[in-house]
């Protein structure tokens, strides 16, 4: 292939593509597999390679990511960014609405949308092609975040159908899908990580990190709902929308154009009852007026536009005394400052503690020991403290300071820059981390060696019999006999259990030893890859970036921990102890594409297979699992007791479901 075809295949394949990305991301409508477009993509980078000097900055190679930005410049908005005016009650919506029929007539209509809880951006199109992406920052200026949107699918790199102008903005918010949040939440657990308070913070934490590789191992996703730009030829709002949805754009089904205040009051606690059911987090509904005709009659106030205005719903939040403040040292080494509540009822809940996060929040809240503290639970998923109030707060209460030494080992403590969180740099004396690095590897979803709770581990641990992961395959029976509440059959149930664990398969075993970054699904992919340990632990970090949703951070992390002699001491001695350091001939045999390019779902009780079992044999045989029903979704191998919700959704979106015996027979075909 010379140049000059290259240049029309790569053409050809980025229109494809983003055609393909457009009906997948905006329209939930696919029109081919996901393994036919990965090898569209694959051909693409192919080419891109060998003809470096073609790569575009549209191209849909550059949504992998891989750029690392040290820094995030400035950028000024062309238009301010401002806020919109927030109202918490039906009487201040009512005056809203007065003072808009006041100022234009009687003759409204109101734009109702739901107001997504994530991160405004501001994207700038120029002849079609995205130009630059930038945070909102104080209004006036923001950070350019460009790299990092481009990862985004549901954005479009460049423009489809015709008549858009040749320069124009369009507003947005990046959130992160609750299912999505999830498993960020579930893998950084898995690692020992402090997990994300709501998505929200998430997707704003995603948004500015620094290698964009892992931006897109996040999958944010993004909703338009502003067009700005000159002369645009529109004069409603509803109509600039559905414009923008046949550029491109993924826009918000949940919207509604109405007449009168009835109406919006009447969306406004329809959405109320329903938000909970969405797959992202909502915190209240925006009311615009739509035509723009109007909007620019009543134009704007210093800080928000007078067409405009965001309902937001309560959040539920008790208030309560602050106690104490402890500090809890993870399996990292990261310190997270834990409040001590005196008990209050919230959201059907007593909640005790909540937590502090980092030493920034302890700084902005300003917070005090004996303070009477409002607490949420953030996104509904972790109490934390939102606020003080002042006018409660005792003479004698004192600020609170940081710790400066781990409260376990006296180690100094440190914080990079950049990073929100202290850490104890003594990972291999500090007492929580070494019996957190013991609990994990023991663990169900690890080890599985179930005789061997935490309660168990600091015994062990005080009586000087386990100061690292390999001390468990040391242990003997005579030894921990005579330790407190041993009796014999605990004894013979966690040398058993011990034993029985060296049948663990080696992705599992690869996640128990706790690389800092490997969470089990990416321990799974790992295993599948380079298929022993031996060869794992040669691999540089260009070899490991081959790997599927492998970023540089994970990469270096995998590099840094197995050029460690301490580290690298443990892993021999697991090796010589008989641990499965690789796949088995069996394993790597059971190993096809016959379901390459298919997604299910697992749901119900099953008789010949686990659930868990069903989804290896899934990923072992090429296909994909999710745990969500959609249009993209191939099959549902369902058993007992299946659940309503996604059997309602299956039919609704005539997704074949398939009995344990169907899926076997298609594997074993």
């Amino acid at each position: 292939m010379d140049k000059k075809e290259a240049e029309k295949e790569i053409e050809k394949l980025s229109k494809e593509i983003e055609e393909h990305n457009y009906k997948y991301y905006a329209l939930s409508s696919p029109s081919i597999s996901d393994f036919d477009f990965d090898k569209l993509l694959e051909k693409l980078i192919s080419i891109e390679k060998q003809f470096p000097d073609l790569v575009k900055t549209d191209s849909p190679s550059q949504r992998v990511g891989g750029a690392i930005t040290k820094e995030f410049r400035q950028a000024k908005h062309k238009y301010p960014m401002i806020s919109l005016a927030n109202t918490y009650s039906e009487e201040e919506l009512s005056e809203f609405d007065t003072r808009v029929r006041k100022a234009v007539g009687d003759d409204v209509e109101y734009v109702c949308e739901l107001k997504y809880d994530g991160v405004a951006i501001s994207l700038i199109y120029q002849n079609g092609k995205l130009q630059q992406g930038i945070t909102r920052g104080d209004g006036v200026q923001g950070d350019d975040v460009t790299t990092n949107i481009k990862t985004i699918k549901s954005i479009p790199l460049g423009l489809t159908g015709a008549n858009y102008p040749k320069e124009f903005e369009v507003r947005g918010e990046i959130f992160i899908p609750l299912k999505t949040f999830e498993r960020i939440n579930k893998e950084r657990e898995d690692i020992g990580e402090e997990p994300f308070a709501n998505p929200r913070n998430s997707a704003s934490g995603t948004l500015k990190m620094q290698d964009s590789a892992e931006v897109a191992r996040r999958k944010l996703d993004s909703t338009a709902y502003y067009v700005l730009g000159e002369n645009l030829p529109y004069t409603s709002h509803s109509q600039s929308i559905e414009a923008i949805k046949g550029w491109g754009f993924k826009v918000s089904e949940y919207v509604e154009v109405l007449k009168g205040m009835d109406a919006v009051h009447g969306f406004i606690k329809k959405w109320e009852e329903k938000r909970h059911d969405l797959p992202f987090d909502i915190d209240g509904i925006v009311i615009k007026v739509n035509s723009l005709k109007q909007q620019k009659t009543l134009g704007f106030t210093a800080k928000s536009p007078r067409w405009a205005v965001a309902f937001k719903y309560k959040a539920e939040r008790a208030a309560t005394k602050l106690n104490s403040i402890s500090f809890q040292v993870g399996r990292t080494g990261v310190i997270t400052p834990v409040a001590n509540l005196e008990p209050v009822l919230l959201a059907g809940t007593v909640v005790k503690r909540a937590s502090l996060h980092n030493a920034d929040i302890i700084d902005k809240l300003g917070v005090r020991i004996g303070d009477t503290v409002f607490v949420e639970k953030g996104g509904e998923i972790i109490p934390k403290i939102t606020g003080v109030d002042i006018s409660m707060r005792p003479t004698d209460a004192l600020p609170v300071h940081f710790i400066t030494n781990c409260p376990e080992c006296g180690a100094e403590l440190v914080r990079e820059e950049g990073e929100a969180h202290h850490v104890c740099p003594n990972a291999k004396n500090c007492p929580p981390q070494i019996k957190g690095k013991i609990e994990h590897f023991v663990g169900r979803r690890a080890m599985n060696i179930e005789s061997m709770g935490g309660e168990t581990i600091e015994l062990f641990y005080k009586a000087n019999l386990l100061h690292n992961i390999g001390d468990i395959y040391n242990l003997k029976k005579d030894q921990i006999l005579p330790l407190d509440r041993i009796a014999e059959k605990s004894a013979a149930n966690i040398i058993e259990g011990i034993e029985a664990s060296k049948n663990v398969p080696f992705e599992r075993v690869l996640f128990a030893i706790g690389i800092k970054h490997i969470g089990e699904t990416t321990a799974k992919k790992l295993a599948f890859y380079f298929k022993s340990m031996d060869v794992l632990r040669q691999a540089t970090v260009e070899k490991l970036l081959e790997v599927s949703d492998i970023g540089e951070v994970v990469a270096k992390s995998i590099v840094d921990f197995f050029a460690d002699a301490d580290n690298l001491q443990i892993v021999n001695l697991l090796q010589q102890k008989g641990l499965k350091f690789e796949l088995g001939a069996d394993e790597i045999a059971a190993f096809s594409d016959k379901l390459q390019g298919k997604t299910f779902v697992v749901s119900g009780v099953f008789t010949k297979h686990s659930r868990d079992e069903i989804v290896n044999l899934i990923e072992k045989n090429g296909g994909k699992n999710t745990g969500s029903v959609s249009a993209k979704t191939s099959y549902i191998v369902a058993g007992e007791n299946m659940g309503p919700a996604k059997l309602e959704k299956a039919k609704k979106l005539n997704v074949a479901i398939i009995s344990e015996e169907d899926f076997l027979n298609m594997i074993e075909s």
